[in-house]
């Protein structure tokens, strides 16, 4: 099935220390899917299996209607990921990252494509900027292009916008919105910003201790557990207190 994602008793371990205990989850077309939790819950370690960079110790992933473990190669043209916390060549110009990232996902049309996302992500006045020299924001964008250079039909987004001021973390997510209508990509978008997750997730996973917890509608979630929003939710299930 194209633009999807099912995961299926999906466990990892390192040693002793199960970081990823038996979940379940799809994300469907055109959908966004909210994965929250606590750091060191086990969010990163999916990210790094949904993307093949760690192989599972149990459990299967079908993106696209491909194995993972036996399609790896043939999945990564059609996926793609976002994090603040990697960064791009510094010394490169941001033209030239595009580039170099076009040509290893065989982008045809490549310096088109580059102009079309200049133009959605404000960045045709970055394009001959070293990228090492940009501020987070622009570099938040510049990334975000990166992601998408392959028209990728299934995204990960890791606190896509972390450390951004509010003009530009708005501008970011109302191209996300905008991107998914016109694309009917599939997102799995972890984030601590529980406002973000309200506004662009169409469910969430809540994950703790390796595990999910809950998982639900923003509005349902909230209503069940008879919170004013999605933090005080979140509050509740990741400490564990019922009292709150």
């Amino acid at each position: 099935m194209k633009n999807s994602v099912e995961v299926t008793n999906l466990s990892k371990s390192f040693g002793l220390k199960e970081a990823v205990k038996n979940i379940n989850f799809k994300i469907k077309e055109n959908e966004i899917i909210g994965l929250l939790g606590p750091n060191g819950c086990g969010k990163t370690t999916t990210i790094g299996m949904l993307l093949g960079l760690i192989k599972s110790s149990d459990g299967e992933i079908i993106i696209n209607g491909m194995k993972i473990d036996e399609k790896r190669i043939d999945i990564l043209k059609e996926i793609n990921f976002i994090s603040p916390y990697i960064e791009l060549p510094k010394k490169l110009t941001v033209r030239q990252n595009l580039i170099v990232y076009g040509k290893l996902y065989e982008v045809k049309n490549l310096n088109s494509k580059i102009e079309y996302l200049a133009n959605k992500l404000r960045l045709e006045d970055l394009l001959k900027k070293i990228t090492g020299e940009l501020s987070s924001g622009q570099k938040n964008r510049v990334s975000l292009a990166k992601s998408l250079i392959n028209e990728p039909s299934v995204l990960f987004l890791d606190e896509p916008t972390a450390s951004l001021d509010p003009e530009v973390g708005d501008f970011v997510r109302t191209f996300l919105e905008t991107y998914k209508k016109e694309k009917k990509i599939s997102i799995l978008l972890a984030s601590h910003n529980m406002n973000e997750v309200t506004r662009l997730c169409d469910s969430i996973l809540m994950m703790k201790d390796g595990i999910i917890i809950d998982k639900g509608k923003p509005e349902e979630l909230i209503k069940k557990h008879g919170r004013k929003n999605l933090e005080e939710v979140f509050l509740k299930l990741t400490r564990n207190n019922n009292e709150f």
